[in-house]
């Protein structure tokens, strides 16, 4: 599993001052780092979608409601595992939460020590996710470095083709293929053919 980097911060977003400060405090005592907002709309203007880490929101607030920011993370470019908390809890307002992306939904009064083993596995959850995107990045851009006959090439090793088909299929020679297979190896940096097709499979997974 990732690491979770250094900077990884808890987001609280909760109009109460006092739950503020004891989140903070529960997050700092296991050296977590912690960024507070009194609203939906502070957080939207003030947090960075960049920094890793995990979202602890209350529903309730004036202005935009939890849920409704809930809706408003994905556009803005938040894709912060979210554990939303609540003293008003009932089941539509927990499958709402859970259809807007929250991984986690707890009712106040919480345990102290529940909230911040919930918010240990999110931040490590989001380490996973972006060590995953960053993987796939590389994937595409090395992609991104084939001629269009090594693409046609390595889609063709992709279906499980061997170099005879692959030329009858091109109409080119296999010796001519043997130049582009090994070329597309060198630049997706596969040690072999299930390492280029488990990379390329899970790059074109990720994209949908």
């Amino acid at each position: 599993m990732a690491e979770p980097s250094d900077n990884a911060t808890v987001f609280v977003i909760d109009d109460d001052p006092t739950l503020r400060r004891s989140i903070e405090f529960l997050a700092e005592s296991v050296g977590l780092q912690v960024a507070s907002f009194g609203s939906a709309q502070e957080f939207l203007d003030g947090a960075d979608a960049t920094v890793p880490g995990s979202i602890v929101l209350d529903v309730r607030m004036p202005g935009m409601s939890g849920l409704d920011l809930l809706d408003e993370l994905t556009d803005r470019g938040f894709h912060h595992p979210v554990i939303v908390i609540t003293g008003h809890a009932d089941v539509p307002m927990a499958v709402r939460a859970l259809k807007a992306g929250a991984i986690e939904f707890i009712e106040k009064p919480f345990n102290d020590q529940d909230l911040l083993d919930r918010v240990q596995k999110a931040i490590e959850w989001d380490a996973e996710q972006r060590s995953r995107s960053s993987d796939v990045l590389v994937v595409r851009e090395r992609i991104a470095t084939l001629t269009p006959r090594e693409r046609e090439v390595m889609d063709l090793v992709i279906d499980g083709n061997a170099n005879k088909q692959i030329a009858a299929t091109l109409g080119l020679s296999e010796k001519t293929i043997e130049v582009h297979r090994s070329r597309v190896m060198r630049k997706m940096q596969a040690s072999n053919a299930a390492d280029l097709i488990r990379m390329v499979l899970e790059a074109r997974a990720a994209t949908g």
